[in-house]
């Protein structure tokens, strides 16, 4: 029986939950491939650390160069994260002929598209369903499975932190900081949780997919970002009332003419779907055509789910090795040839329902400056909760509900609102997703 040898660059939790997955369930995976799979060198520069799996003396090494330059090896695999390292590791083990499989969307979302050229060039296969949403198959799906629709929009939950967060704010009644505190804890947020509570990550996965979508190389600096570091228990609070929950959203939509991507919390209707995906649970709609919605929900993220997807690349790309072929499907969705540049909405041109919450002071006619400086921005109100009274020297919450309005209207009206002497602060707002 053939055997086909792969190698892995980054031993941490992935790579562990990979190797377990090779080891524990070999006889499943030889039994559905018609073949062995040997991971045959591992690379990390921690190699003594106990991970939970015991691999042969000789496989593990501190050498990458080792593991790019094994003879034997058909498949690496990268799993070290990180940009200019991981892509000159994958670039030269593209040169020498290997398949890849990578987990990094953020090296994907900057250097997919000279990634996806290499392997065409050399008429290999590049896997990367686990960078996106863990063990939901989407990128898959979207290469293959929806490979006859016109996609519509796609909207995600996908990072496990920031929606553990919301949930915990949302179900416990918690603030932000007890929340993150807790993730941390534990093991869902790193010590520095920037790139997940502040949205970075979230844009590396829907810059990724919008390429795979329509077709269309998307800059990381091009995607407007905002986090959910200023979401407090007052804004959670407040969408429960109006029959909504907080998510944070990674939004792709393409109306035949422009792309509108964007992350930020949004609220999203209690009785949609998306709404109740909770805890570290990441969520992907798809609109498209022909079949309306497809919602997938699953693990996004840990050793064994993602592990999970990169074990299924290496299997795909096994199966093209027994078969005698390179690139089955393009790497990224599309013909090369067919690759267009395709404009980016500017956030200002976008139209929402939006959630606005003030701080002001309570005093007479508060309410009417503010919405009397909304109708000339051609923004009506369609409901309001006020909470609490003060001694008229400190802020009270002024929470409103605004029906459809242009982004450019209601940032040119909360800049001439917070210039008002009642108002304290900075206003908050949340687009609605319905």
């Amino acid at each position: 029986m053939k055997t086909i040898k792969i190698g892995m660059i980054g031993f941490g939790t992935i790579g562990a939950g990979v190797a377990k997955i090779l080891s524990e369930n070999s006889e499943i995976i030889q039994k559905r491939l018609g073949a062995k799979v040997e991971l045959v060198k591992v690379a990390d520069l921690d190699i003594t650390t106990d991970r939970g799996i015991k691999l042969a003396p000789n496989v593990l090494t501190t050498s990458a160069e080792e593991v790019i330059n094994h003879p034997d090896i058909t498949v690496l695999i990268e799993l070290m994260g990180g940009y200019e390292l991981a892509r000159k590791f994958l670039l030269q083990a593209i040169e020498q002929g290997k398949h890849v499989v990578t987990a990094n969307k953020a090296l994907l979302a900057k250097h997919g598209d000279e990634l996806f050229s290499a392997v065409a060039e050399k008429g290999l296969s590049i896997g990367y369903e686990a960078s996106i949403g863990g063990a939901i198959p989407i990128i898959r799906s979207v290469r293959e499975a929806f490979v006859a629709n016109n996609i519509q929009s796609m909207e995600g939950i996908v990072n496990g932190t920031a929606n553990y967060i919301l949930s915990k704010m949302s179900d416990e009644n918690c603030d932000f900081n007890t929340a993150l505190k807790e993730a941390q804890e534990k093991g869902f947020a790193e010590a520095d949780p920037t790139f997940d509570i502040e949205g970075i990550d979230s844009a590396h996965k829907i810059a990724v997919l919008t390429r795979l979508a329509y077709g269309t190389p998307v800059s990381f600096d091009d995607i407007t970002v905002s986090g959910i570091s200023g979401i407090t228990s007052e804004d959670i609070e407040c969408a429960r009332e109006f029959g909504y929950r907080i998510k944070l959203l990674a939004i792709s939509k393409f109306d035949g003419q422009a792309i509108d991507i964007r992350v930020h919390p949004a609220m999203i209707p209690v009785a949609h779907p998306m709404a109740n995906v909770n805890g570290v649970l990441n969520a992907i709609r798809v609109c498209d055509d022909m079949m309306d919605e497809n919602i997938l929900i699953g693990h996004g993220a840990g050793a064994l789910p993602t592990g999970s997807a990169v074990v299924g690349d290496v299997v795909e790309i096994a199966r093209n090795i027994l078969s005698g072929l390179g690139e089955r499907i393009p790497a990224g969705s599309f013909q090369k040839d067919e690759i267009k540049n395709i404009p980016l909405k500017n956030i200002s041109e976008i139209e929402s329902e939006y959630f606005l919450r003030f701080s002001v002071l309570d005093k007479p006619g508060v309410l009417s400056k503010i919405s009397g400086i909304l109708g000339t921005h051609s923004i009506s109100i369609e409901s309001m909760i006020q909470r609490g009274r003060a001694d008229g020297s400190e802020g009270v919450p002024l929470v409103m509900m605004c029906h459809k309005s242009s982004e450019k209207n209601i940032q040119s009206a909360l800049k001439e609102i917070e210039q008002l002497d009642v108002v304290c602060g900075k206003s908050n707002l949340i687009r609605v997703e319905k």
